[in-house]
């Protein structure tokens, strides 16, 4: 892959001379997002305020993608600036138009905002915010994590509409903060000019993660104790959600090309973390194959993950169309290799082909085996890849985060 289309977040360096008052509207606390948060009000330059919709990530809450009920084992408050927004019957509900919100306005004005950080624009109440923010002479910023290698549009009246809606709604828009690369790219192919977009990658809590994975190393021979994996057998990775647009199957249908004969089981372990709508399926097609060596482990939340990332020889997101993945430099944090397609949001950025990882295409599982059997049949060339992970994620950092917000409020406000 030419390396070249990928964003050096390295290279960016704000000196800010002023404090910036910032709000960041956001529909509920994400796990991802609170450790950045605490970031940004460490930097003297940052008055940093998040309004919240709802409220419901705090509690368990039936999670529809993973199909379970989930509660967050790390903190999603404390260390930063947070109010929940009011609102009518309550802001247990996240849809297209609720919570119906009021007095957003007022906590605009008693936070003395100079511009406000929208999270997305696909919701009534999201919406509103904007509206309101311009009207109050607020300048706006919006994130999203649609890219430029998204799915194909069912409909091309829908393609159409966009190609006339977005230009314009975007035209209102005072600066963009671009995710990924190919998420800088979805706004340009709508017409933003490249000055108005800002870099800010949505990356992890890496210093959380490493420590974490090391950590789990002292006791990964446990671990394997306790999943009965047998010593000197490499181990396949998948930790996401198991739903059809991720293509788990294929994963499946890749591994068993890795059976010398079609009825042996393969040397490598195959491992799915998570669940979903697919388990199923999968679950079918793992017990017509026969073979012990395929485990599903279910739902592991933040704490528990990275023993799983830490164990791995290899992980594996062969999706037909993902967003963000964070799970992608999760992984890269415990210093592996991983396999992608270019269907995978962050993938340009973190995941150069051939040097820590493979990009693959989508829905080709005898590509995909011929990747997997190239890493867990030459272990120094798995290890080399994911030392080049390690040093690629570190990079992908809440100071680059820091850095690209610093530099569109010297854009937009100063």
């Amino acid at each position: 892959m030419d390396t070249s289309s990928a964003l050096d977040v390295a290279t960016v360096d704000i000196a800010s001379h002023r404090r910036f008052k910032l709000g960041h509207l956001i529909t509920h606390p994400v796990q991802y997002l609170a450790p950045l948060y605490r970031h940004l009000n460490r930097n003297p330059s940052i008055d940093l305020t998040v309004f919240f919709l709802s409220d419901f990530s705090l509690r368990s809450y039936h999670d529809s993608g993973f199909g379970t009920s989930v509660k967050w084992d790390v903190p999603l408050l404390g260390g930063y600036s947070h109010v929940f927004v009011p609102s009518i019957g309550g802001g247990d509900r996240v849809s297209f138009s609720r919570p119906w919100t009021y007095g957003f306005g007022n906590l605009l004005k008693h936070t003395s905002c100079e511009a406000l950080w929208v999270a997305g624009w696909s919701s009534i109440p999201v919406l509103r915010g904007i509206v309101t923010a311009k009207r109050l002479g607020v300048k706006v910023l919006v994130s999203g994590d649609s890219h430029a290698g998204g799915p194909n549009l069912p409909s091309a009246w829908k393609s159409r509409t966009k190609r006339i809606l977005f230009p314009r709604f975007f035209g209102l828009i005072d600066g963009f903060l671009a995710f990924s690369s190919s998420n800088r790219d979805y706004y340009l192919q709508y017409g933003v000019p490249a000055e108005r977009i800002f870099l800010v990658p949505y990356c992890v809590d890496n210093v959380f993660f490493q420590q974490e994975c090391r950590k789990a190393s002292a006791s990964r021979d446990e671990l394997r104790r306790e999943l009965y994996l047998e010593p000197g057998r490499p181990v396949i990775l998948y930790a996401s959600k198991l739903i059809e647009r991720k293509r788990p199957v294929d994963l499946i249908d890749a591994y068993a090309q890795l059976s010398p004969d079609g009825k042996v089981e393969p040397k490598p372990y195959l491992l799915f973390v998570g669940e979903g709508e697919q388990v199923p399926r999968l679950r079918e097609r793992a017990s017509q194959l026969g073979w012990n060596s395929i485990r599903f482990l279910g739902f592991k939340n933040q704490r528990e993950l990275p023993r799983y990332y830490d164990l791995c020889d290899v992980f594996v997101l062969a999706a037909q169309y993902e967003g963000l993945a964070t799970v992608i430099p999760e992984v890269m944090n415990a210093a592996k290799p991983v396999i992608i397609t270019p269907a995978v949001g962050l993938g340009p950025d973190l995941v150069t082909d051939g040097q820590n990882g493979f990009i693959v295409p989508p829905c080709k599982p005898s590509v995909l085996a011929d990747k997997l059997r190239l890493l867990t049949e030459n272990s120094e060339l798995a290890t080399q890849m994911g030392r080049k992970s390690l040093e690629r994620v570190s990079t992908w950092n809440f100071q680059a985060d820091e850095r690209g917000i610093l530099e569109a409020l010297e854009a937009i406000v100063a």
